[in-house]
């Protein structure tokens, strides 16, 4: 069943979504060469402990961390630990914090120093298919036209969506109805509707669509060993324009 949110819902969703976009951005100063992930999960679980915030991630099934932080041919949900960025890698961190019982999720790729143009590529590419994806959460648009509008603008500039993780509802629960796909054909799906919030998060490989899982049962890796990078916000749907949630 498909949540549709009030109009004091979503405001309750924007406050989670305000600190998972100020999380992201004090992390920008810290992701350089040297940095451990677990360092940069302890800052962004401190920093929710200041804000109020629950970590949204930590302990959901199990998860043992706050922020997952997926490196280079990690795909999602890796775990922080020691392992030491280095100059021309890329970090995707995905942060999900509840504020007042409402959730807020958003995912950012990062560079580490300077790195190869065509990791810089596949980063712009995937950022610019999030906002293809929620140029479409207009009201009476169907869902998979969130989907085709990813799919289409990643396959045209020679880039691979992965089809095992989707975006998904968001709201009191981390994870609602419906599934997002980033892939399909347009028209499909339920009719979007004003008070409907998503979580829209495209996951691209360089070079293939297919992922393994580790054996910690957590962290996904791109089948072949090539890169991947993961943008997500948390957006409702309006009587308008999209709203993106986790926007400073």
């Amino acid at each position: 069943m498909i949540i549709l949110k009030s109009t004091s819902e979503i405001a309750a969703m924007r406050r989670a979504g305000q600190v998972v976009a100020r999380a992201h951005e004090l992390l920008k100063a810290h992701i350089k060469p040297g940095v451990k992930t677990k360092e940069l999960d302890a800052l962004v679980e401190d920093f929710f402990r200041k804000e109020g915030a629950i970590p949204a991630f930590k302990g959901y099934r199990g998860y043992p961390a706050c922020i997952c932080a997926s490196v280079n041919d990690e795909v999602v949900h890796g775990i922080p630990g020691e392992r030491v960025l280095k100059e021309g890698d890329i970090i995707g961190v995905d942060i999900g914090a509840i504020v007042d019982g409402y959730c807020g999720d958003a995912a950012w790729t990062y560079p580490v120093g300077q790195i190869e143009p065509r990791a810089q590529d596949l980063l712009e590419v995937t950022e610019q298919a999030l906002y293809r994806g929620i140029a479409q959460m207009v009201a009476g648009n169907r869902l998979t036209d969130i989907s085709h509008a990813i799919q289409s603008f990643v396959e045209e500039r020679g880039y691979f969506v992965v089809r095992d993780f989707v975006g998904h509802g968001i709201g009191r629960a981390m994870h609602e109805e419906p599934q997002v796909p980033n892939f399909g054909p347009p028209g499909r799906g339920p009719v979007l509707k004003p008070g409907m919030t998503l979580a829209v998060e495209p996951m691209v490989n360089s070079s293939d669509y297919r992922v393994r899982i580790a054996p910690d049962q957590w962290t996904v890796y791109t089948l072949d060993g090539g890169l991947s990078a993961h943008f997500e916000h948390t957006v409702a749907v309006t009587e308008g324009e999209p709203l993106i949630l986790t926007a400073l």
